[in-house]
């Protein structure tokens, strides 16, 4: 009997296995963890894990999403509008999980994480767009999320390297005039 991918017990077995990684993250680096002990400590097989999880790399960027995504809690966002307090939370929300994210998975990752959260960012900024430009050309605002992803991105990299001193709402807020209003570069008279 083949079972869908929303059957109870292939949702609670994929979560079994997420949990058991995320556990394991906790006392070994990444580069440490093997399938055996995530198997060990979800106490199922091989054949399981792998029916679920192409690898442990695919299990990393399902697990480093979900946490994303919960840290996000993109449904809010994407039911607002694009505006400063959205930008300031995003950004808040993107900061506090690479902070948590610093003791878990170490250098070496630092690729993997960065795609994960600006396909997530994408998403969450197109479809706020979308919801404020209805008229507009879809492509024009795809190309707008990206940017705005990547610059969001960007600045936590930035704010993580250099300003810990200023809080993440504070590092954030000076731009926020800048991203709605646009960069003037003045008139030559």
């Amino acid at each position: 009997m083949v079972q869908s991918k929303t059957d109870p017990r292939v949702l609670r077995t994929r979560k079994l296995i997420m949990d058991s990684f995320i556990e394991l993250s906790g006392k070994k680096d990444f580069k440490d963890i093997t399938v055996k002990d995530i198997t060990t400590e979800a106490m199922i097989n091989r054949a399981t894990f792998y029916y679920h999880f192409q690898d442990i790399y695919d299990l990393l960027e399902m697990v480093l999403s979900e946490v994303l995504l919960i840290n996000l809690n993109s449904n809010i966002y994407e039911k607002n509008e694009l505006n400063e307090e959205s930008i300031i939370n995003i950004f808040i929300a993107i900061t506090n999980f690479q902070k948590s994210l610093s003791t878990r998975c170490h250098r070496g990752y630092e690729d993997t994480i960065a795609i994960i959260i600006r396909e997530q960012l994408e998403i969450i900024f197109y479809k706020m767009l979308l919801k404020q430009n209805k008229t507009e050309e879809d492509e024009a605002l795809n190309i707008t999320a990206v940017i705005l992803s990547w610059g969001i991105y960007g600045a936590s990299v930035e704010w993580r390297r250099n300003s810990k001193q200023l809080s993440p709402e504070e590092f954030i807020k000076s731009a926020i005039p800048y991203i709605f209003s646009g960069i003037n570069f003045g008139s030559k008279n």
